[in-house]
């Protein structure tokens, strides 16, 4: 993170950064067929809209906040998986606090301020799958993915938990990014653009 992001995330609030990542080294016995580094990065945000009611317009704190929240996020992502050219799932999530609506958790991450420069910075062109959630601190989110340029792609199919132990207080949001640098650790269920047409009627003997 350069010293002018930080300074930028401490004046929007931002309270910690937690990390969290494996190496799935063995399933079901075998190693995988490809190794595979899995990893997540939450920051823990003041809620902008804390004490808000549902009438309050969103849009202008998402629009400073958000690509504040990408930079640094994808920053941290990129430096514990090696760079963009080594990630090739990702996908996203937010966690508001009790004190807030679960459209708060949205503002931040379904807006092209986020998610279209976490795309950019992760090198990528899929839309990005999403999880989110309203919790009490240390709550689980499961986050999935799936492949960074090529969404039907079912091998890249995966979910990594996030967790942050003491957030989001009620008048915070935990934001997310999730990223990958392979697929399952032994995929072999085929893919959504090689797939026989399948409806009800061909599984009863009409012809395809």
């Amino acid at each position: 993170m350069t010293e002018r992001t930080a300074h930028g995330a401490s004046g929007a609030g931002l309270r910690k950064i937690v990390y969290y990542q494996e190496d799935v080294l063995s399933e079901n016995g075998q190693s995988p067929v490809q190794s595979v580094r899995r990893a997540t990065v939450a920051a823990v945000v003041s809620n902008p809209w804390a004490g808000t009611g549902p009438e309050t317009d969103l849009s202008t704190a998402a629009e400073d906040l958000a690509p504040l929240l990408a930079r640094v996020l994808t920053d941290r992502l990129l430096e514990g998986l090696g760079g963009a050219e080594q990630i090739e799932a990702f996908g996203k999530a937010a966690i508001v606090g009790t004190a807030g609506e679960i459209e708060h958790a949205g503002a931040l991450i379904h807006t092209p301020f986020f998610g279209n420069l976490v795309r950019e910075f992760l090198e990528g062109s899929s839309i990005i799958c999403f999880a989110d959630d309203r919790a009490e601190p240390g709550q689980p989110l499961v986050v999935p993915m799936w492949h960074k340029t090529h969404a039907a792609t079912r091998s890249h199919y995966q979910t990594i938990t996030t967790r942050v132990n003491d957030g989001p207080r009620a008048d915070e949001i935990v934001v997310v990014v999730a990223a990958s640098t392979g697929p399952r650790p032994h995929p072999r269920i085929g893919d959504r653009n090689t797939d026989p047409v399948v409806t009800s009627a061909i599984l009863q003997g009409a012809p395809a």
